[in-house]
């Protein structure tokens, strides 16, 4: 692990934080290798229930580190694009298990969320934004095009049409704007960020787990499967849920006219 990176564990919720406040939270090499370790721990840790993705400091995450891309401009064009190609593909697993870890991953967004941090925002399944976030896909800035899964997500939150404005021309997005457009899902009062992030991530960590896995793999879906596929899915899913501790317990506390108390199994 490097300090790049923090990660804590508690009372079922793992906070992962982007620690370069002074590069705006940049990825390093050393960044991105903690990213990748740790969400794919977390994806197997049963004790985890909910995912807090964030950045210290003032920022978000300002993208790549592009001051380092700086001496990759001395190589050759084969050499430049080999070691792109390289570079990209090792991030692969992370946006992978993201989709498809069973519990939810809460992005919150701070001051710049921009290029790959604009991109692993989009990755993530519930966005909470402060006031005064921005947010930009940014990658044509320096004559380059998206990463990390920002092509994939962003069409299908904003619509073709809007998705090739944001990324061709990379303007600044400001939050009221983003939630408009569907980038984000709520927006905080100033001042209010954390509170609001806290009460969402905690009610996510005390919802039934099983069922929250369910529901993201569902809707992911949902893009890719036909109407007949997509039922058989809900039939599958809503019975697993069925055999599951807190079903029952749901079920009972509807009966007996009292707030469940889900263990998340």
């Amino acid at each position: 692990m490097t300090d790049h990176l923090l990660v804590e564990k508690s009372g079922g919720i793992a906070r992962i934080t982007f620690n370069r406040p002074e590069a705006r939270n940049a990825v390093s090499v050393e960044m991105r290798t903690a990213l990748i370790d740790a969400m794919l721990a977390v994806e197997q840790d049963d004790s985890i229930r909910c995912v807090a993705l964030g950045g210290a400091g003032k920022n978000f995450m300002a993208g790549g580190d592009v001051k380092s891309f700086s001496e990759l401009t001395k190589l050759e064009p084969q050499e430049r694009r080999s070691h792109f190609v390289k570079r990209i593909h090792t991030i692969q697993p992370l946006l992978i298990a993201m989709q498809r870890m069973n519990k939810p991953i809460v992005c919150v967004v701070q001051g710049a969320a921009v290029g790959f941090g604009f991109s692993l925002a989009m990755a993530c399944d519930l966005v909470i934004a402060a006031s005064d976030a921005r947010f930009a896909c940014s990658y044509i800035g320096i004559g380059a095009s998206p990463d990390g899964s920002g092509s994939y997500y962003l069409p299908q939150l904003v619509g073709l049409k809007r998705a090739m404005e944001i990324a061709m021309l990379g303007d600044m997005i400001d939050a009221p704007t983003a939630l408009a457009m569907g980038l984000v899902n709520r927006v905080a009062a100033e001042g209010d960020l954390e509170a609001e992030a806290e009460a969402m991530i905690e009610r996510l960590a005390n919802a039934p787990t099983v069922g929250l896995g369910h529901i993201k793999r569902l809707l992911y879906a949902s893009a890719d499967n036909s109407l007949q596929a997509q039922m058989s899915m809900e039939a599958q899913s809503f019975a697993e849920c069925a055999a599951t501790e807190d079903w029952v317990e749901g079920v009972t506390a509807f009966t007996e006219k009292r707030k469940p108390q889900f263990r998340g199994c």
